[in-house]
């Protein structure tokens, strides 16, 4: 089974150049050794550029979207916010796993609003914009990823 995912990486410096992304080499990474085809992360401000880029890979038809960034409290992170409007359905288990996950070694873990879900036949996760938070979401992921997609696209339990 070919699962081609997509990594958005939701960051107001990193789209203007103050600074390059770590985060979305590492999901782009992680994402291969999974076995998906994926291209290099998209990196886009917070806020609306984030739904755009979403909107653009269910379009696309991929299979799998993982954010980075824009999961905070801060005034700018709306990444959760672009992605519940395009959802079907949230599985609220992946998001608190990947917050327990991280939690233990991580405080501010809590305060990630990541959401995960599934728009059409996409699964959408939200994961923090950090490289921590890249490879604690794909910790979490590995064992799901295939069994997930497999079973939007209607495969049997």
């Amino acid at each position: 089974m070919t699962i081609r995912a997509r990594v958005i990486v939701a960051s107001n410096r990193a789209a203007a150049g103050v600074y390059a992304d770590t985060s979305g080499p590492r999901l782009v990474a992680g994402l291969r050794d999974l076995g998906c085809e994926v291209d290099g992360p998209v990196v886009v401000p917070d806020g609306e550029p984030v739904a755009e880029a979403l909107r653009t890979a269910l379009a696309d038809g991929v299979d799998v979207v993982l954010t980075s960034g824009g999961t905070g409290v801060t005034p700018t992170d709306r990444t959760p916010e672009a992605t519940r409007g395009l959802l079907d359905f949230e599985i609220p288990g992946i998001a608190e796993a990947i917050r327990a996950h991280s939690r233990d070694k991580v405080a501010a873990a809590a305060l990630s609003r990541g959401l995960a879900g599934v728009a059409g036949r996409t699964l959408i996760v939200n994961l923090p914009g950090s490289t921590g938070g890249a490879k604690d979401g794909l910790a979490v992921l590995g064992p799901l990823l295939a069994h997930t997609i497999d079973q939007i696209r209607g495969g049997d339990h």
